[in-house]
Formats: structure tokens, C-alpha cells, sequence
């Protein structure tokens, strides 16, 4: 990684799943700015039109094809046919680039929680990547095409705590299907790149919150966040130097460097040092986490009294 030239997006097309908001809508302006030519996804029609707008006055030159979709992309078909929708204007080939940005959260306590937030959570944090994935991969070997896959994770990835039960082993699937990829997918000259953002203050954010337990607000008070500007320059920058696991925070980078496992290292020197620290931090806080934790334990029982939960 040391000797090797940074990806540049400039004429290569880009595909962004969930473009239309949040952290997808700021890498697609940003991968526009830089000459690309975009295609963005999303299910609400008004969104896209309002993104593709933005994306046309950032536009680098007026031979950049900028193209927005409205798919639903929770199953393999929908995934594929919003593929192929999207390389159409691209003579039917596979974009350079996949950025699966798409994806959402619903925080609640686990005995709080139906059948269907359960399900829910798999396919709005895993599957709605995966399947993208799985459409494109095959595209790109049967081309022979070489580029880049991107899925979107989150510091959950990592390590997780109460409340994100139906969201944190989504992204720790993300997670394990990224290092399986990165090392089957060299086969075909196909790079794969994950992104661990830490809390994004998007639309997404403020949806999430309108479930999201007072305790979990708290734990998460000591997370500083991005903005989708901010969270899109660090993806990005992570996939020009070539990163399989991309971090845009420190609290991030010590859960990568204290859980790196067999994936590949960003800087040998660096991710020694941070290993170091993560040795001594990590430790602190998980038990600054389990006490807050038990220290709700009789607020949380009169919350679930009030709400009828004991019968």
C-alpha cells in the first residue's frame, strides 16, 4: 500500500445505494465534484430529485453522466434489476465503483422489541448491502471487470452495547462478509473496502432517536460523531489509499486496532501504537458502559411496570 497510486474516481461511474440522503447523498456531491459519473438509489422519488439537482450544480465537467433511480433494494431481484437500471446509460457494463451506503437503525431493548424489528434489522443493515453486492460481483467476474466494492458498517461493528440488538450484529455481518470477499474477490481484480463511521448526524440519526432509549443516549454521549460531509471525506479517503477497514474517528480506530483479527492493516507502525492504546482504553470502557448500565436497572424495571411489560 505504501508504493501504490491512490484511486482516482475521475470518468470511472459510481453507483451509491442510498444517494439520496445522508452520508450517500454527501459521497455522491463529492464523487461528482471530483469528476465521476454518479448513479444514485433510493426508494422516495421527491428525494432523488431534489439530490440529482445538487449533484448537477457540482458538476465537474458536462461530460459527467449523473443518473438517480427509485428502487427498493431488500431483495436479490429488486437489488439486481436496480443494477441493471443503473448500467444501462453505461452500454450494460458494471459501474467502477459500489458504494453500499444504504440502510437504517431502530434502537429498542431486546425483550421491547416484535418479531419484526428483528427481521427488520438484518434486512435494513445487512441485506440491503449484501444483495447489492451479490449483483454486482457476478457482473464484474462475468465482464471481467476490475473495481471496487464498498459496504458501510458502523463503530457497532466493533462492539456493541444494549439497545442496538437488532443493528449491531447486521453490521458485524457486514463486517464478516467483507473479509471473506476482500480475499475471495482478488480472483477477479476486485478490491473491497468497509466503512466503521461512528454516530452520523443525518436524517437517519433523528429517525433513530425517536426510539432510541435515554440510556443509550447516555452511553453514547461520549461519541463526539460526523457530519454526512465529514463521514463521506473520511470513506472516501479510506478508499483512495486503498483501506479495507476505513475509520473516520479515534474511538473507531482503537475498536479496529483491538479487534483487527486477520484484516488486513492500515499502517503497521500506527495500528501497532493504537493496539497499545485500545490495551489500556478499551478495558475502561466497558466498564464505564456496564456500570451505567447497572446503575438503570431499577429505572429501567419502572419503565417497563409503566409500559405493562410484567402483565
Amino acid at each position: 500500500m505504501f508504493f501504490s497510486s491512490k484511486w482516482n474516481p475521475e470518468g470511472l461511474h459510481c453507483y451509491i445505494t442510498g444517494g439520496s440522503t445522508g452520508l450517500g447523498l454527501s459521497l455522491a456531491i463529492l464523487l461528482t465534484q471530483k469528476g465521476a459519473h454518479v448513479s444514485i438509489v433510493a426508494r422516495n422519488q421527491e428525494k432523488l430529485d431534489t439530490a440529482l439537482t445538487r449533484l448537477e450544480e457540482v458538476r465537474k465537467s458536462s461530460e459527467q453522466i449523473l443518473k438517480a433511480y427509485s428502487f427498493s433494494l431488500n431483495t436479490a431481484k429488486d437489488s439486481a434489476a436496480a443494477l441493471e437500471a443503473v448500467c444501462a446509460p453505461h452500454n450494460g457494463q458494471s459501474p467502477d465503483a459500489i458504494f453500499a451506503c444504504a440502510g437504517a437503525s431502530k434502537p429498542m431493548f431486546f425483550v421491547e422489541m416484535e418479531e419484526q424489528d428483528m427481521t427488520d434489522g438484518m434486512t435494513s443493515g445487512y441485506w440491503v448491502q449484501a444483495w447489492t453486492a451479490f449483483a454486482a460481483a457476478k457482473q464484474m467476474a462475468r465482464q471481467q471487470r476490475k473495481g471496487k466494492i464498498v459496504f458501510v458498517s458502523s463503530t457497532l461493528g466493533y462492539m456493541s452495547f444494549l439497545g442496538w440488538s437488532s443493528y449491531s450484529p447486521a453490521k458485524h455481518a457486514l463486517r464478516g462478509l467483507t473479509d471473506t470477499l476482500q480475499s475471495e474477490l482478488m480472483l477477479y481484480g476486485i478490491d473491497v473496502h468497509c466503512f466503521f463511521p461512528p454516530t452520523m448526524f443525518t436524517p437517519g440519526y433523528d429517525v433513530e432517536n425517536e426510539t432510541k432509549p435515554k440510556i443509550v443516549r447516555e452511553i453514547e454521549s461520549t461519541d463526539d460523531g460526523l457530519t454526512a460531509d465529514q463521514a463521506a471525506l473520511a470513506l472516501f479517503r479510506g478508499v483512495e489509499c486503498g483501506q479495507v477497514h476505513i475509520t473516520g474517528d479515534l474511538i473507531t480506530t482503537l475498536f479496529r486496532s483491538s479487534t483487527r483479527g486477520a484484516s488486513p492493516r492500515n499502517n503497521w507502525i500506527m495500528d501497532g501504537l493504537y493496539d497499545f492504546a485500545a490495551y489500556i482504553a478499551t478495558p475502561i470502557w466497558r466498564m464505564s458502559v456496564d456500570s451505567k448500565v447497572v446503575a438503570h436497572r431499577e429505572e429501567h424495571r419502572e419503565y417497563l411496570r409503566q409500559k405493562g411489560f410484567f402483565g
